[in-house]
């Protein structure tokens, strides 16, 4: 089995959804290389029936260039605007289909766990949040976009994730081979 794979992180939003495309590999310790990013932009004048549209046929076109093996996506939070949220969930279910008819299997991950991943804490401002996608991949510059840098944090709490659970299976495995 390969410990290397390819993340899809995935910032949801109908009018700017963030992507972010990682390489990783488990037997390295940080070796996350970034092979793709960008936002899906979607004019706020459209209905939301085509912002949704373009949502879901731009993530099939991303899938079937960089073939991820995992996806993360962020779950809802809690907002004031519960229009909002629906809209959110809306564009979610565009991305989440799009990856379900490619049996790409995803995860998915709170705000604050995304950010306790990358900066520590789960209260971490997004400025702290893109410094901290700068260093972890070594980016001469941060993305310009917070739903960028939202999404590649996604993919980086899902390799920390991954590669924690990895430890714990080879440690694991290590302790029922090595005892006599």
């Amino acid at each position: 089995m390969s410990n290397k794979f390819t993340i899809l992180g995935v910032d949801p939003g109908t009018t700017a959804t963030g992507y972010a495309f990682l390489s990783a590999d488990l037997s390295s310790k940080n070796n996350l290389i970034p092979i793709e990013y960008g936002v899906i932009k979607a004019n706020p004048g459209l209905k939301l029936q085509k912002r949704i549209e373009k949502i879901y046929n731009k993530i099939k076109i991303l899938v079937k260039n960089y073939k991820p093996d995992e996806a993360s996506i962020e779950t809802i939070f809690y907002a004031k605007n519960v229009k909002s949220i629906l809209s959110m969930g809306e564009a979610r279910g565009a991305v989440m289909l799009a990856l379900s008819q490619e049996n790409i299997p995803v995860y998915e991950y709170s705000p604050r766990e995304v950010k306790r991943a990358v900066v520590g804490n789960g209260n971490a401002s997004k400025k702290q949040v893109q410094y901290m996608v700068k260093t972890i991949l070594k980016l001469e510059e941060p993305p310009l976009s917070y739903d960028i840098t939202d999404a590649i944090a996604i993919a980086i709490c899902h390799y920390h994730k991954k590669n924690s659970a990895n430890r714990q299976v080879t440690k694991s495995q290590h302790r029922r081979y090595s005892k006599k």
